[in-house]
């Protein structure tokens, strides 16, 4: 008897279909090959082996940089996200079959250090969007290019190549740079260009960048420095001054380093060095006239041609203003008369003089006004020194402490002054090398030493009390103009005598001089001085102690007779006056 199978049910036919998938390797979230059968509207219908087929948006099969036209009997690949949906149809992707296998190729790229082709095709905060076959990545805004640019709109849309900086494909992240290709590029071309150039040797370029210290220059495919110093023999402030961004310019190579691919560019090394000659072109003593171009604390600089400058320093620039900053005496472009005062071809350094073209103050006073002459002049400033007078020329002249008054001390007549007071005075001297004038305001009045007759040193005379003070008393000599100051050691010759307070003011007294210079006006008397004198007199006439005379009697005897003359004196003096 033959058994007969039995038929196969629709659990067995479902069983039999989901093996034949797996062996078919279509399994969800798997890439597969799948044929257009159809194109409805904006849909592609594709056959990848299932029970029904799959309908993909067309748009995936185009973006940035892809316009083929999708056709029927074309293989294509596709993502299978799911078997069946609720209408009984395959869920397939292109987009995330293209991500898929565009991930591959990335992580293979990005760990071999490779560039990848992409396309910008979107902006977005900070950058832009850039397709990479399918995968999108971030292009940071300063991954661009090597120098910030203002508008992309010519890089959109542009198959380049890209290098990955960071991917993460778990977050699905990927960072690209186009500026590391555009870098290598350049080094591996500034190598080649480099290896071309050599110092001194003159070339054609074009201004491509403008700065403050300089311009650069495109000498076809690679760029060099013209720094602001070297564009022209003469003061440039600004490269715009002279240059202008697309210019074609002829320029000489001064240095040249293979390591960092930098090249220094000379444009004035191309003409005649002004400073060949200099010294003999402008002779120290020289005058002539010059442009004011610069002006600084320490000074102002002169063009006296183009590409030679000079510098007036602030020392130089005024007899009288010592202490102003120079952009109060000149002003930028100003044209001013200056004269050489050193040539240094080495340091090409010109020192220029202000004031030297005009006659110095000092030597017009003394010609005007020599010694002995009378000057007016304002109370500019009064100090611990004296008082300083504005005179002619805009120069001061001082008055010493010692030269105001010939009676009272410095100290107390200054007191007298004020600012703008006008006062006349006395010039004693001018010191045209010092830029110094000494003045005196006592010098107009009479001097009481040549009224002081036949008087010297060790001459006695009557003093008369002007004021007490604790340290000594002030005394005017009697007869005279002369004052002087008696100290308290100098009262008396016994110490317990030597108090101001036993003399009184208007009192008269006899004193000795111990000092007497008519050339400085210094007269010096002393109480203790005259008593020593007398007792050293009174022992020479009357004897010594050891003759039996005590010193009292010698003073006693002494002191009579003194006393017999000075009555004597009054009684002759009282004749006089009846007579």
């Amino acid at each position: 008897m033959v058994a007969v199978a039995a038929a196969p049910t629709r659990e067995d036919f479902a069983s039999m279909l989901e093996e034949s998938f797996h062996k078919g390797n279509l399994e969800e979230g798997s890439v597969i090959k799948g044929t257009v059968v159809g194109i409805e509207k904006d849909l592609a219908v594709i056959d990848v082996g299932l029970k029904t087929e799959g309908r993909v948006p067309l748009r995936e099969f185009t973006g940035p940089g892809r316009q083929n036209e999708l056709k029927i009997g074309d293989t294509v690949e596709v993502y299978l996200e799911r078997v069946e949906n609720a209408l009984g149809e395959a869920v397939l992707s292109r987009d995330k079959a293209r991500r898929e296998e565009s991930w591959g190729k990335l992580e293979q790229a990005f760990k071999g250090n490779e560039k990848v082709s992409g396309i910008i095709f979107n902006q977005v905060k900070g950058g832009f969007t850039v397709d990479l076959d399918g995968a999108v990545a971030f292009l940071p805004r300063s991954q661009v290019d090597i120098r910030p640019i203002r508008d992309v709109t010519p890089l959109m849309n542009v198959p380049q190549p890209f290098q990955i900086l960071k991917m993460d494909r778990r977050r699905g992240n990927i960072v690209v740079s186009r500026r590391t290709v555009l870098e290598e590029t350049r080094a591996e071309q500034r190598q080649e260009l480099v290896q071309n150039l050599e110092e001194g040797q003159v070339i054609d370029g074009v201004v491509k960048n403008i700065t403050d210290y300089g311009a650069f220059v495109d000498l076809g495919g690679i760029d060099g420095l013209l720094h602001v110093t070297d564009i022209a023999w003469r003061r440039v402030n600004h490269p715009t001054e002279v240059l202008n961004i697309g210019q074609q310019v002829k320029v000489k190579i001064i240095k040249i380093n293979h390591e960092t691919h930098r090249i220094s560019l000379g444009m004035k090394q191309l003409q005649a060095d002004p400073w060949q000659g200099i010294e003999a072109k402008y002779p120290i003593g020289m005058r002539l006239k010059g442009r004011v171009t610069n002006i600084t604390d320490y000074g102002a600089f002169v063009e006296l041609e183009p590409g030679i400058e000079g510098l007036i320093h602030v020392s130089e620039m005024s007899w009288t203003k010592k202490n102003v900053h120079p952009g109060k005496i000149v002003s930028t472009s100003q044209e001013v008369e200056v004269q050489i005062l050193e040539v240094d071809p080495v340091k090409r350094r010109i020192s220029l003089g202000l004031k030297q073209t005009m006659r110095n103050p000092w030597e017009v006073f003394v010609e005007k006004y020599p010694p002995g002459s009378t000057v007016e002049g304002e109370v500019k400033n009064k100090t611990e020194f004296g008082l300083f007078l504005g005179l002619d020329g805009d120069i001061d002249g001082m008055v010493h402490l010692s030269d105001l008054d010939w009676k009272r001390p410095g100290e107390q007549v200054i007191d007298d002054y004020k600012k703008g007071d006008r006062v006349r005075a006395k010039v004693l001297d001018v010191d045209v090398e010092k830029e110094r004038i000494s003045l005196g305001v006592k010098q107009l009045q009479g001097d009481p030493f040549a009224d002081a007759g036949d008087m010297k040193k060790g001459s006695v005379v009557t003093c008369e009390v002007t004021e007490i003070k604790e340290s000594g008393i002030d005394v005017k000599l009697v007869g005279t103009d002369l004052v002087a100051f008696i100290k308290r050691s100098e009262l008396a010759r016994d110490r317990e005598e030597q108090r101001p307070e036993r003399f009184q003011v208007g009192q008269k007294v006899d004193a000795r001089i111990t000092q007497f210079d008519r050339r400085t006006h210094k007269v010096t008397v002393s109480i203790k001085a005259l008593e020593v004198a007398e007792e050293k007199e009174a022992i020479a006439q009357y004897g010594s102690s050891d003759s039996g005379a005590t010193l009292g009697d010698i003073l006693g005897t002494a002191l009579r007779r003194a006393g017999e003359k000075s009555d004597s004196k009054e009684d002759d003096d009282e004749k006089d006056d009846e007579e």
